[in-house]
């Protein structure tokens, strides 16, 4: 990969000047961005995939759910379907795509969860409905420059920062990091749960925020369970498993399996894969299995592996939690 991206190098002005020129389109008015007169939320990233946006996305749920009508809007990657999709008790992750059928499995009494690649399309079908929502959360939309949002939060790794990376193809940025200036808030995923002061210094004057951006620290906080679509069992009951996951980056995940000093094997799948025949009939064979709360939503349909599939959830901890919810909630009723 690193000899492909190194070879790919002299097309990386070129996708910047395409990138760059496109955004300053929307940024000058010569491409129509629609703008709305109530609260819609766009949380998304400079860089391909593996931020954090799932768990940022719940945690914007789980703040909002009791005192207003939310609805979450994705476009439905590698789902099989087409248009507008508002996930009902019919939905499956080929209909809507696994992680918006994972936003519908975990609050489906609570919140609406649609799908349209047109988000501009699907924000005014949402709002057509009799249940309108109050709220929209978009999902993986900072490029999506159609839709004015009135807030944008920004996520970026830790270990994987914007202010260090550079453009596809050489790189994994979507955009140039000047993109960045657009946030209203930038959140740095995935943290170390001890995080110093220092540290944070450090990022606060790389990322360099405008005097209206507001930088947020959060860490993964995993769960001491693991849960089926029957049992609840201890994660330190657990000997020997097999450990499947289907994301952008699965070492943190990893990382705290080993801290543990839990045994296991690994099997690593590119993100959002598809699970073939072979796949399960291997998967069949493994007495216990781990996995992402994403790739459950996958796996679980297959009746096989119904006795011997956990997956092992995850949330998120913000420092200065009070600060980033004012900021939302006033933003909401503002």
């Amino acid at each position: 990969m690193k000899l492909i991206r190194n070879i790919s190098f002299p097309f990386m002005p070129v996708y910047y000047a395409v990138t760059s020129l496109r955004n300053s389109l929307y940024d000058l008015g010569l491409k129509k961005s629609t703008s709305y007169n109530f609260p819609i939320i766009c949380v998304g990233n400079l860089s391909v995939g593996g931020t954090g946006k799932t768990p940022m996305i719940e945690y914007l749920i789980g703040l909002l759910k009791k005192d207003y009508k939310v609805a979450t809007l994705s476009r439905g990657y590698k789902r099989k379907t087409k248009g507008f999709q508002l996930a009902n008790k019919f939905s499956t992750v080929e209909s809507i795509g696994d992680e918006p059928f994972q936003f519908y499995n975990k609050f489906k009494s609570e919140i609406l969860v649609a799908v349209d690649a047109d988000r501009t399309h699907g924000i005014n079908q949402l709002r057509e409905l009799d249940n309108a929502p109050d709220v929209v959360l978009l999902d993986d939309a900072f490029q999506h420059r159609k839709v004015k949002a009135g807030m944008n939060i920004l996520l970026t790794t830790y270990n994987n920062p914007y202010f260090l990376d550079y453009v596809l193809p050489t790189g994994n940025l979507r955009e140039p990091r000047k993109g960045a200036k657009r946030a209203d808030i930038i959140v740095v995923t995935k943290c170390p749960i001890n995080l110093s002061d220092e540290e944070k210094s450090k990022f606060l004057i790389s990322i360099a925020p405008e005097s209206f951006q507001h930088v947020f620290f959060s860490s993964i906080n995993y769960s001491n369970y693991i849960i089926s679509s029957e049992n609840k069992i201890s994660l330190d009951t657990v000997t020997n498993f097999t450990l499947v996951t289907g994301i952008a980056n699965a070492n943190p995940l990893v990382e705290f399996l080993n801290e543990k000093r839990l045994q296991f094997e690994h099997l690593n799948f590119k993100d959002h894969h598809e699970f073939t025949e072979e796949d399960i009939l291997a998967l069949e064979k493994k007495e216990l299995i781990i996995t992402t709360e994403k790739d459950f939503m996958r796996l679980k349909q297959y009746d096989s592996l119904k006795n011997k599939l956990f997956y092992l959830p995850i949330t998120v901890t913000i420092n200065n939690e009070q600060d980033i919810n004012k900021l939302i909630k006033d933003f909401i009723t503002s």
